[in-house]
């Protein structure tokens, strides 16, 4: 368009003059045509360079599209992973604190048998002492019964029997101790 423009500006142009001829005898119409050919030149390398500026950008923000796509679906992947894994953290908690309410309750069981074993068996052993010390009083009080027997025997005997008996029974006591020690 802008060449045949100045195509037909350049032909009115001469014929306004008044110059006669073919329109490419004149030498309006080579300065024209110059320089349109020289814009036109200068249009195709501006409009090239314009191009691969063009090109150039539209490259390097494919390119961070890109980028950003990979580092989403990253991003994307690495939260999947956070989740499974609290997941997981999660149910292994959970089988944690079962396994724990599980143990206490095992050993709250045999902490309560383990203390019943305790009590009964503290029982034996005071029933055990009771019965020991019991034991150890009746004997006391026979030996304090015997003792006080020989004493009482001792002294009737000395106010009631003769010297002469008394020898003679302390000789039977002293033969009838030498049967019982064999």
């Amino acid at each position: 368009m802008f060449i045949s423009s100045a195509i037909a500006a350049t032909a009115e142009h001469a014929a306004e003059a008044g110059h006669h001829g073919p329109f490419y005898t004149q030498a309006e119409f080579w300065v024209g045509a110059a320089f349109v050919l020289v814009v036109a030149l200068a249009f195709r390398k501006v409009f090239a360079a314009i191009t691969a500026g063009l090109d150039a950008r539209a490259s390097q923000i494919k390119g961070r599209i890109d980028e950003a796509a990979k580092l989403r679906e990253d991003a994307q992947a690495l939260l999947a992973e956070y989740q499974r894994k609290q997941r997981d953290a999660l149910q292994e908690a959970e089988a944690i604190v079962a396994h724990a309410k599980h143990e206490a309750a095992r050993l709250k069981t045999e902490a309560e048998a383990a203390m019943e074993a305790s009590i009964v068996r503290r029982e034996k052993q005071a029933v055990e002492r009771i019965a020991q010390a019991e034991a150890q009083a009746m004997a006391e009080v026979r030996n304090l019964a015997v003792d006080m027997a020989i004493a009482a025997a001792n002294k009737m005997i000395a106010e009631k029997l003769a010297p002469d008996a008394q020898d003679l029974l302390i000789e039977d006591s002293i033969r009838g101790l030498s049967g019982k020690l064999h």
